[in-house]
């Protein structure tokens, strides 16, 4: 494969990234570092270019604490509700030296192609509108994740934090406007344990040309099985140690 000095240095930096959720609570951020961070988001794609994010830099211990607290009684939640989802510990969150909140602004929906009319068209548009939205802010956040990786910090994607009852809690804590929406968390710093490469798949596996290579297919049942069998075993697991 031919590549590029720049490709490679890019590279090092995407296959470094590593997540960590328990990390050195006694390390402490320096300020420039939010803004490399940030600087980086601040490039990211979106749609029509209306940038429709903006980003909570948080310092204080008991904010952080209170984030946390919230995750762990709905990680309980989930376990009363027999969900049967690997919940990470989100413990971690409250001792993280690095949190961002990361919101964004659903106003911006008007920027991209809808009737604003009210009808069942403008309705199948506003929704794919709304994905074009969550794509721009995804890419930024990514953007922020890979600038911290380059920084030396581990980092942690709380994510899809949609729930009524979540913007309800988190909002007043964060003077977060009724119109904005918080979206994401991401929490960065040295990990408290040298973190791990997470399994990914084989490049044949996502990779087709011209066409659907339907060997990639897989049936409704295959997904069910792997979610049965397979998810707890690369979630949260090395590569190394993934059969």
């Amino acid at each position: 494969m031919t590549a590029t000095p720049t490709y490679d240095a890019l590279m090092d930096v995407i296959r470094d990234r590593r997540t960590s959720r328990a990390f050195d609570p006694e390390f402490e951020i320096p300020r420039a570092h939010y803004d490399l961070i940030l600087e980086a988001a601040r490039h990211g794609p979106s749609g029509a270019n209306a940038q429709p994010w903006h980003f909570i830099v948080v310092t204080e211990n008991d904010t952080k604490a209170k984030l946390g607290d919230y995750f762990v009684a709905e990680a309980r939640r989930r376990g009363k509700l027999k969900m049967k989802f690997p919940t990470p510990n989100y413990a971690g969150m409250k001792t993280a030296p690095g949190l961002i909140v990361v919101l964004g602004d659903f106003r911006y929906t008007r920027a991209f192609p809808v009737l604003g009319d009210g009808s069942e068209l403008d309705r199948m548009y506003h929704e794919n509108a709304e994905r074009i939205l969550l794509q721009s802010v995804a890419a930024a956040t990514m953007s922020a994740h890979l600038a911290a990786s380059a920084l030396g910090y581990a980092v942690w994607w709380v994510t899809a934090i949609g729930q009524e009852e979540a913007q309800a809690a988190f909002k007043p804590l964060l003077g977060v406007p009724d119109d904005l929406s918080v979206l994401d968390i991401m929490c960065f710093g040295p990990p408290a344990q040298p973190p791990y490469k997470r399994w990914k798949k084989d490049l044949d596996e996502i990779r087709s040309w011209d066409r659907f290579d339907m060997r990639a297919h897989q049936s409704a049942e295959d997904i069910d099985d792997w979610v049965r069998n397979n998810r707890a075993k690369v979630m949260y697991k090395d590569e190394s140690l993934v059969d």
